[in-house]
């Protein structure tokens, strides 16, 4: 099945048409725009976006002299648990940014959104590593040397996984990053009328 339509308008804009209770799933290298992109989401409707930099920001206000570092693993956590809650309980389509380049985030993801019965769409932001590590140092917050080299290093696998077509998706698409450096326009597509009875 393939229900989600991608649209280039222009150099930088980038349109989605999906389904009323769709599960999109941002995902990409660190750096690589996924939260930019997120900050600049429109849509006709009413949609959940769950960005992990909404938690982050949040509790950097409450800890403003406690370093990134310290409690990157609870916004982790933090951001699991609102996406759990959000896609089994929201009636609205859920966009997710996907912060890992592991394929146990993407399998949980995608199970997750079987389980609320959503369709899937998975959106990887291809960019290369050195534009990459560019946009953390733009945004301030710099992964560790070997960090950051454990997720170029799962790029074969994951490109691989992306050419081998949507397994357990109903689509993969791919972007660059250039292409969706104005944000994303979200179309919600109607739902069928039941028609006369």
């Amino acid at each position: 099945m393939n229900y989600l339509r991608s649209v280039f308008v222009g150099p930088f804009m980038w349109r989605l048409t999906i389904e009323p209770r769709a599960l999109v799933v941002i995902a990409g290298l660190p750096g690589s725009g996924k939260s930019t992109l997120l900050r600049c989401t429109e849509t006709d409707t009413a949609v959940t976006v769950l960005d992990s930099d909404q938690l982050r920001d949040r509790l950097r206000a409450l800890l403003p002299r406690t370093p990134y570092s310290r409690y990157r693993p609870l916004v982790h956590v933090l951001h699991r648990l609102r996406v759990t809650w959000h896609v089994l309980r929201d009636a609205s389509p859920v966009v997710v940014h996907d912060p890992a380049t592991g394929a146990a985030t993407r399998a949980w993801l995608r199970l997750l959104g079987q389980l609320a019965g959503r369709a899937r769409h998975f959106v990887w932001v291809e960019c290369p590593p050195e534009q990459a590590a560019a946009g953390q140092r733009t945004r301030g917050r710099v992964l560790r040397r070997g960090s950051f080299q454990r997720h170029v290093r799962r790029l074969p696998r994951v490109r691989a996984a992306l050419r081998a077509g949507p397994r357990g998706w109903h689509t993969t698409t791919i972007v660059d990053r250039v292409a969706v450096a104005d944000g994303l326009h979200l179309r919600v597509r109607p739902r069928p009328s039941a028609g006369p009875r």
